[in-house]
């Protein structure tokens, strides 16, 4: 049967669209009205498609056009990532406002990367003509920042004979860079840029255990509740709790190479204050700013709840392509409470099953399937490059036990919890010790000691905080003096008051 390109739109519920258009794929890209808004296929019956559009809906009627593009939601991957602010379904926000001004028009879609740059290309000495490159493969490369030399690398599931490589010299994203032959006989033209679905993780050749602590430049995190490269990390905290302050730090002070930081529903003054503080500020490890390795995937509370869903995928993918060319990257999504609300809410516009607080069946596995697109692997060109993942929680009221966060806790390796007592004592950053923990703490090490190690020095704030309760459950003028003394180990931990 003969796959159309067009339909119409058939019914609108918020941002769900159905549409007529016979042939399209699941997880495909639309556009959808006559503005040609932006959409995503999620559902198939039939002819009929669900849509979940990525702008507002309103003044679009049933009977408008319907477009397929033919390709799933992807990401253009290439130099200019670095330094620049997307939305959240990457369009970038610079060139809009120089476009459209302050308000971002529905239907615009400027692409990601400047076409019109030219870069200087360098390829690798080792290539030569009728050698065979498969995807990963390394064939030169462009210095997008003063502190990061972009590795332009075969696209994954790309491979064959390489028939020629251009020379030194200065490119754009459009020109052809190489060529090579496939077995099938295609003769494939690769550019300094690629684009890859963001809902599928790129490959890898193996998954590594992590050994290199990431030091976030916290003293009580790195000591006594460290996170490796390559690991999975939480931080959740009461409004007010000091959540987002406590990933700006590490993006400051991590000793990464490349910070990658996701707005996900949060307020856009944080953002503008990263924007306003992050070029201002120098890398403790190079000396220069620290936009030169920072990337920004801005979807505030202001823009369309359902593309708070896309963007956290949009930074993980480009956080796993830098990871390919070998560098060691964390990703800060702040806050995944938000991406778990535009879950639900598509979930009640296609009326599926609610489960506990109104959150779908499937939150669990989503959760799962981002968190374990981090960690240390070993590349296709033999060497070795991390993603480490550190999502904010948002748990309404400071309840640990709803469902993103008790989610989130079986899945993270370490669980930096904030307590809105330090908080509000003016304690920062407001780690509880009694209920964070880090799994990447050996313990009993070789030739430790309880009080000699991060995991024993755990079990002291535990007795403070029991200590702490009894003192509350009991008068004090029927304890003795020795009983109203702290526990050993306990009087030099400062707990909430």
């Amino acid at each position: 049967m003969k796959q159309t390109t067009t339909g119409h739109i058939k019914e609108i519920n918020g941002p769900i669209v159905t549409i007529h258009l016979p042939g399209v794929s699941a997880s495909e890209q639309v556009r959808v009205g006559k503005l040609k808004l932006y959409g995503e296929v999620i559902a198939l019956q039939g002819d009929e498609a669900t849509v979940q559009v990525y702008e507002s809906t309103e003044m679009v009627r049933p009977g408008e056009p319907a477009e397929r593009l033919g390709q799933p939601l992807s990401v253009e991957l290439g130099p200019g990532l670095i330094g620049s602010i997307f939305d959240g379904v990457q369009r970038p926000l610079e060139k809009i406002f120089l476009q459209a001004g302050d308000m971002i028009p529905r239907g615009i879609s400027p692409p990601a990367l400047d076409r019109e740059r030219c870069w200087r290309f360098t390829p690798e000495k080792n290539l030569e003509s009728n050698n065979l490159i498969s995807g990963g493969t390394r064939l030169g490369s462009v210095q997008e920042s003063e502190t990061v030399e972009h590795r332009i690398l075969v696209p994954p599931e790309v491979s064959g004979k390489l028939i020629e490589i251009a020379p030194e010299g200065e490119y754009t994203l459009e020109e052809t860079i190489a060529r090579l032959r496939t077995e099938s006989g295609e003769i494939k033209h690769l550019k300094l840029y690629h684009r890859w679905p963001v809902r599928r993780p790129r490959p890898y050749t193996q998954r590594l255990h992590g050994s290199e602590p990431l030091i976030t430049g916290q003293r009580i995190l790195d000591t006594f509740f460290p996170l490796l490269k390559g690991g999975k990390g939480a931080v959740p905290g009461p409004f007010g709790a000091g959540k987002t302050v406590v990933q700006q730090q590490i993006a400051r002070w991590s000793n990464a190479d490349i910070v990658i930081y996701v707005g996900c529903g949060e307020r856009g003054n944080e953002l503008v204050d990263v924007l306003d503080s992050f070029p201002k500020l120098q890398d403790p490890y190079s000396g220069r700013p620290l936009m030169e390795r920072t990337l920004l995937v801005a979807n505030t509370s202001n823009m369309p709840v359902v593309a708070r869903e896309a963007s956290i995928y949009v930074g993980i993918t480009i956080a796993e392509y830098y990871r390919d060319m070998g560098y060691d990257v964390v990703l800060l999504a702040d806050s995944t409470s938000r991406w778990a609300e535009a879950l639900r809410e598509v979930a009640g516009r296609l009326a599926q099953m609610p489960v506990e607080e109104g959150y779908p069946a499937y939150l669990a596995s989503r959760l799962a399937a981002f968190y374990e697109r981090a960690g240390q692997v070993e590349t296709a060109d033999c060497g070795q490059g991390s993603v480490t993942l550190i999502g904010t929680v948002s748990p309404p009221g400071g309840d640990f036990s709803e469902p993103v966060t008790s989610h989130t806790k079986e899945i993270i390796q370490t669980f930096w919890a904030l307590s809105k007592e330090l908080a509000d004592a003016r304690h920062y950053p407001a780690i509880d010790w009694v209920d964070s923990f880090s799994a990447d703490v050996a313990w009993p090490p070789s030739g430790g000691t309880e009080r000699s190690t991060a995991a024993g020095r755990n079990a002291a704030p535990r007795r403070w905080r029991f200590w702490r309760g009894m003192r509350s459950c009991h008068a004090s003028s029927i304890w003795s003096d020795r009983r109203r003394s702290p526990p050993p180990n306990a009087g030099c931990w400062r707990g909430p008051r």
